[in-house]
């Protein structure tokens, strides 16, 4: 159950100010929740946080690990702190835009001070590094599998020599013994993360501040989750090639669909070894986030109930077809061995009574964005007056939708509907209040124990400043928000309107979201 009122903002960790080219999980982050508390917010929600891939514009829902940290927001602050830098290195770094990032020399940047830092570092005098090195069961995997995306020209893993691709044992004995050096580089790497990530969960429980996290439900054909357990994806054993990839069918964003090209798990596949194996994934996967965050969105929740099938070949998502997904039972295996889920339900686009149903049964609540309310429809469940239930989260809208100010402006909404939405706020069409705080109100006002606000909408900005375009592949994930943004006129305001509508904070801190699985 959702313990009481309460709200928070959507902001990735590298939309956030630093002088460094992207937002980091050392001083950008502790600076971000000094800024939330001062908002008297209480969740903080961002994107995915795993290494991202230039060739697939660097989304952080095309990680080439479930499991690993983008070193792209590694703290340079950090480092230098702990002695892993010199005070050159860290102001070493090139003139950047604080309005976009730069993913290419940003990464060039930080590549740089990772491998100073290697070089700097003493396994021997950190012992917290080999207890990390043996409890993380999936450093290894990681390690080995960068390590031969250099040696392979950073080519896919499928393109790799066969041996190497199919998991040959001695092949990757031998692959390890000759890359052991890149292999412990990686390693470091990961510990790296993982120790600035412990301190900046620790300093936002301090504060009293959820972290609220986000769990793409498919992973990257490249990626070590793939590479490292081929049995439980649905590919070619001989060309590693899906044969049935992820997407949807045409719907709000695109007429053709969108073709995720994720390949799919084997959940149709019936042998007893294959389901054991999708059920520890699973459980080792979501037992992983929940040590990093408080809370956490699975992405198209409805691919449990049913997933939207593509054949590899197929160029759009137009030609596939629904098959049942694991449904209930994958959940309640998962909880009597985790505990408590405390899962948030990405429930939107096409869904099903099937989909409710299975969303209301697990007790995971799920979301209701404004943007979507407003289409004529006065029996639209998401007009905050038809909200069924407290036990949701309302957004104005998320990383994939227009920002409010640019959805009111563009060519989407007709003066009619843009009349029924002032009329909700008791405004008329031409009254020059701000539409992201008409929609904000709203949000507040309704029944929904938490609410959610991009940071774009609360700073007003228009579609020039939204991080994602779904159905396009270039110019997306970009954004930051520039540091005088964060300014202590937008602090009081959020202050005041959260206070008002029985959502400020605690003394005593935050109960998380509980969910409770039958």
């Amino acid at each position: 159950m959702i313990s009481r009122r309460s709200s928070g903002v959507l902001a990735h960790i590298t939309s956030l100010p630093s002088p460094y080219g992207i937002g980091d999980i050392g001083t950008s982050s502790y600076s971000f929740i000094d800024f939330l508390i001062s908002c008297n917010q209480s969740y903080w929600q961002f994107l995915p946080t795993g290494p991202t891939n230039s060739h697939l514009d660097d989304s952080p829902y095309m990680s080439t690990s479930a499991f690993a940290g983008s070193p792209l927001i590694v703290s340079p602050d950090l480092m230098y702190e702990k002695g892993l830098i010199s005070n050159h290195d860290l102001h070493d770094h090139p003139e950047l835009s604080p309005y976009t990032v730069n993913f290419e020399k940003v990464r060039k940047f930080k590549k740089h001070l990772i491998e100073v830092a290697y070089q700097q570092f003493k396994p021997d005098q950190h012992l917290d590094y080999s207890d990390f090195v043996k409890r993380t069961w999936w450093l290894d995997d990681y390690a080995l599998f960068m390590s031969c995306k250099k040696k392979f020209s950073y080519k896919a893993w499928f393109a790799w020599p066969k041996e190497i691709a199919s998991r040959n044992s001695d092949a990757l004995k031998s692959c390890l013994k000759n890359n052991i050096e890149l292999v412990n580089y990686f390693r470091f790497e990961q510990y790296l993360f993982f120790q600035q990530w412990k301190m900046l969960k620790d300093y936002a429980s301090r504060k009293h501040i959820s972290l609220f996290g986000d769990l793409p439900i498919y992973v990257a054909h490249d990626s070590v989750d793939v590479w490292a357990n081929q049995g439980i994806f649905t590919l070619n054993p001989e060309t590693f090639q899906p044969t049935h990839v992820a997407g949807v069918p045409p719907d709000y964003f695109s007429d053709t669909g969108q073709r995720w090209g994720n390949p799919l798990y084997d959940w149709q596949n019936t042998k007893p070894s294959v389901q054991t194996q999708l059920l520890d994934w699973w459980a080792a996967r979501l037992k992983h986030i929940f040590s990093q965050v408080n809370l956490a969105r699975i992405d198209h929740f409805r691919g449990f109930e049913s997933y939207w099938s593509i054949p590899e070949n197929e160029e759009t998502a137009i030609h596939g077809k629904w098959l049942p997904g694991p449904g209930h039972d994958l959940f309640t295996q998962l909880s009597e061995r985790l505990g408590t889920l405390p899962i948030v339900a990405e429930d939107l686009g096409i869904i099903t009574t099937g989909v409710e149903k299975l969303r209301d049964r697990l007790g995971f609540p799920g979301m209701k964005v404004l943007q979507f309310a407003f289409d004529n429809d006065p029996s639209n469940h998401f007009l905050p007056h038809n909200f069924k239930s407290p036990f949701c989260i309302v957004y104005t809208g998320t990383h994939d939708n227009e920002t409010t100010v640019g959805w009111y402006l563009g060519d989407a909404l007709t003066d009619n509907q843009r009349i029924t939405i002032k009329a909700m706020v008791n405004r008329t069409l031409h009254d020059k209040n701000s539409i992201h705080r008409d929609l904000m109100y709203l949000a507040q006002a309704s029944i929904s124990k938490l609410c959610i606000f991009p940071l774009q909408d609360i700073l007003g900005f228009g579609n020039d400043c939204k991080m994602n375009s779904p159905g396009t592949s270039e110019g997306n994930w970009k954004w930051r928000c520039a540091n005088r943004f964060l300014n202590q006129d937008i602090a009081d305001y959020m202050k005041t309107s959260t206070e008002l509508f029985g959502r400020g904070r605690t003394t005593t801190g935050d109960k998380q979201l509980q969910s409770r699985v039958p």
